[in-house]
């Protein structure tokens, strides 16, 4: 990547995060229910449909432990837990690597990692079926706009080595569509299966019954 690129790329994330910080507490809390009530409501109906087929469910799911500025997750993470779903969350294990993850359940101990986001302490998680991804900006072709630290890229990037099958779906403000933007993927940037906003899905949500 170019200077030019990476220097658009930073102002890119800078005007999206601005865009987000301006969302009223009310929208950003109301918001954050829709996504929590579509996931749940998604998840749970794929799992039956597929159970109702005699076919494989999804039961490990990778998640992400919600910072102050984006849709709050972790009300959904403890209710998937109850209903018996394995939740993980990702861990920085080293730099330029992929993330790992460990299992979550609401009495898991947790740590501060440099990035400032909380880690759980424990138990490394199975590879996930589904992982939730953070996305800061987003187009209607499953293209996304992280953080820039490239961690969930190599993250996916490994999975898909592996030969492993599972759903990506980002979590995302609506703020942070890009349609009609010149937007230009780098790239290593992997597409997601699916993105999820506060005013629906930005990209179809996964069909897998």
């Amino acid at each position: 990547m170019n200077d030019s690129i990476e220097n658009n790329a930073a102002a890119l994330r800078t005007r999206l995060k601005e865009l987000r910080k301006a969302q009223s507490p009310h929208d950003t809390r109301r918001g954050a229910l829709l996504i929590r009530g579509r996931l749940y409501t998604w998840l749970a109906t794929t799992r039956a449909a597929l159970q109702a087929a005699g076919r494989p469910t999804p039961t490990n799911v990778a998640a992400f432990w919600s910072m102050e500025s984006e849709p709050e997750l972790q009300p959904l993470l403890a209710q998937w837990v109850e209903d018996g779903i394995s939740v993980s969350l990702p861990v920085i294990s080293a730099a330029d690597s992929p993330l790992q993850f460990r299992i979550w359940t609401p009495g898991t101990a947790m740590q501060t990692s440099p990035y400032g986001f909380e880690e759980p302490v424990g138990l490394a998680a199975p590879l996930p079926d589904i992982i939730l991804v953070p996305t800061l900006g987003y187009t209607r072709h499953g293209d996304r706009i992280g953080y820039g630290k490239g961690y969930y890229d190599r993250t996916l990037a490994a999975l898909k080595a592996k030969s492993h099958a599972f759903t990506s779906i980002g979590i995302a403000w609506a703020c942070g569509d890009l349609s009609g933007q010149d937007h230009t993927p780098a790239a290593h940037d992997v597409k997601l299966d699916s993105i999820l906003t506060d005013k629906g899905w930005a990209v179809p949500a996964p069909k897998l019954a």
